[in-house]
């Protein structure tokens, strides 16, 4: 083992531990990132109930600091963005362009636990003195990841604010990429984007950049509101916690936009309740986005559906790395996408449990570990 590396390791029974690591020399086709920021979001506080030890983190940013010995794309000291969803560029779907389900070595499985454990990879990892999983195959918090060349974006390294670059793969890139690669948003259009979290934020930051001509977003809490418009909501909404499905929501937004729906509805509260909420905002024709990943059964009134409606569950945006995040971080250094204004608070990974804290009362937009 060539590295000891201060990681947050999740103990699989609901808490987690800051402890050492040792990092293998790597493998001919892997490198090790020495990180700078690390993203944090729900599926990290998800992972504590995983039930196995894991290295925790799958959004980050860093610079290489060894490499495998076949590798030819990277060079010690290139500034990399961490991508979760390796393609492997070979299988049906990546051929297909469907690069963030790729059937070879995508970790995201149906039964909704952050894992298929046939692409878990343990090699070069130990605590302990015994193997131990990296979440999504990354580990971002910790001091070193080991990780395939396939999970790397090379950025620019000028300027650059790496923890800007570290959240760009997930939050980002998922409400993002509803927006531009899933729903297709239109120049001129009308959206109405319900949750107005870290993933909201984004979805709206991208229907503004789109050109949509009206954005309303929707909450229960007036500050995420306020932060809404920051990111180019033109109308914000206060719902009630007791609107059932919010359907009197619907009924106001409908008013809003003169009696006829919104052209696009995005799904960004991660309540199952709501999984169906969207059909209910758009018009006849309309597309209701279910961005959150809701993995629950729920009932859906099919009158909703009613007429011609389309409803899509996007995975991460349909990220295709190598193309989308090289485009987010021009839109970024050219002032448009917003990645500065969503950082509430930057934290030391000993504090992690407060970054959580923060999280979780809905205090930030997003927060991020970063290291020396």
């Amino acid at each position: 083992m060539s590295l000891t590396a201060r990681s947050a390791i999740a103990t699989g029974d609901g808490k987690f531990i800051i402890a050492n690591t040792a990092i293998a020399d790597p493998q001919p086709d892997e490198v090790i990132v020495k990180m700078k920021a690390a993203g944090l979001c729900h599926t990290d506080y998800d992972s504590l109930h995983w039930g196995k030890p894991i290295i925790m983190g799958h959004e980050g940013a860093g610079v290489i600091e060894q490499v495998g010995s076949a590798v030819t794309d990277f060079a010690v000291g290139d500034a990399v963005i961490l991508n979760w969803a390796t393609p492997c560029m070979t299988c049906f779907q990546c051929e297909e362009g469907n690069q963030h389900i790729c059937e070879n070595n995508s970790p995201v499985t149906a039964g909704g636990n952050g894992y298929t454990p046939g692409h878990a990879h343990l090699a070069g990892s130990q605590y302990d003195g015994k193997p131990i999983e990296r979440s999504f195959n990354l580990g971002t918090l910790s001091e070193y990841a080991l990780v395939k060349t396939s999970a790397l974006v090379k950025t620019d390294k000028a300027n650059l604010n790496y923890s800007a670059a570290a959240i760009v793969s997930c939050g980002v890139m998922t409400g993002y990429g509803s927006v531009v690669n899933s729903a297709k948003l239109a120049a001129g259009s009308s959206a109405v984007v319900l949750g107005c979290g870290g993933v909201g934020l984004n979805v709206i930051n991208a229907c503004a950049i789109s050109g949509a001509g009206r954005i309303i977003a929707v909450d229960i809490n007036p500050h995420k509101l306020e932060l809404a418009t920051q990111f180019g909501a033109t109308d914000t909404l206060l719902a009630d916690k007791n609107d059932t499905g919010l359907t009197q929501t619907a009924e106001k937004i409908k008013e809003m936009l003169g009696g006829r729906g919104a052209d696009y509805a995005f799904e960004c509260t991660a309540v199952p309740a709501l999984g169906a909420a969207p059909l209910a905002m758009i018009r006849n024709a309309g597309t209701a986005v279910q961005v959150s990943g809701i993995e629950e059964e729920i009932t859906i009134d099919m009158r909703l559906f009613e007429w011609d409606k389309i409803y899509i569950n996007p995975l991460y945006g349909k990220c295709r790395p190598q193309i989308d995040f090289p485009k987010l971080m021009r839109l970024y250094k050219k002032g448009d996408l917003k990645l500065d204004e969503m950082i509430t608070r930057e934290y030391r990974l000993e504090d992690l449990q407060t970054a959580f804290d923060d999280m979780l009362s809905g205090k930030n937009a997003k927060g991020v570990i970063v290291f020396d």
